[in-house]
């Protein structure tokens, strides 16, 4: 039998997209940017809301932030943003919205100085992952020491909804911190 991290996952269509993100993406190893880019825009417009709800419109996202490309992101343009206000398909929160496209500019500058988002954002563990090696959810922090320092520098960079919750959550969805219980099957 399959065992996996004790989260209720549920058991619709939701669950299914729940479950195979914490097989398939949660605590693995990230490097491509602009899927880098993509986390740090819904991890920060999951702020309120929960995640199943972030993955049941992740495609949507995906379409109307035309696939997370930093590049255009960085150039939305007010006109972009009340189209985006206007699309039933993804969270609209005009701060929010605002905030994935200042963050787009402030990743693209990360970029230009570190040659890619991921060679900065792994430079906080020097590339190694953090395995936390948990053995009871109870254990699982919100945030640590890591995401704090590294909340720290993403805001004085100019990015928003970057406190270290969203941080920790963020570090865990591209591998940083692998967070997945020592007797899952999917660590």
């Amino acid at each position: 039998m399959t065992k996996r991290c004790p989260f209720h996952f549920g058991n619709d269509v939701s669950a299914q997209k729940y479950i195979r993100y914490h097989d398939e993406r949660w605590c693995k190893v990230e490097n491509r940017d602009n899927e880098l880019f993509a986390m740090l825009v819904l991890e920060g417009m999951q702020a309120g809301v929960s995640w199943a709800l972030i993955l049941d419109k992740e495609d949507n996202f995906r379409a109307a932030f035309d696939g997370f490309d930093p590049n255009v992101v960085a150039r939305y343009d007010e006109i972009k943003v009340e189209e985006l206000m206007n699309n039933v398909g993804i969270i609209r929160n005009r701060v929010k919205i605002n905030a994935a496209i200042t963050n787009a500019k402030a990743f693209l500058a990360v970029r230009e100085e570190f040659g890619t988002f991921a060679d900065f954002i792994w430079s906080f563990t020097d590339g190694k992952p953090v395995d936390h090696r948990l053995t009871d959810l109870k254990d699982m922090p919100a945030k640590d020491e890591l995401s704090e320092r590294v909340s720290a520098e993403l805001k004085r960079r100019g990015f928003k909804f970057v406190g270290p919750v969203i941080v920790y959550s963020y570090l865990q969805g591209i591998g940083v911190i692998n967070d997945h219980l020592v007797d899952c099957d999917f660590r």
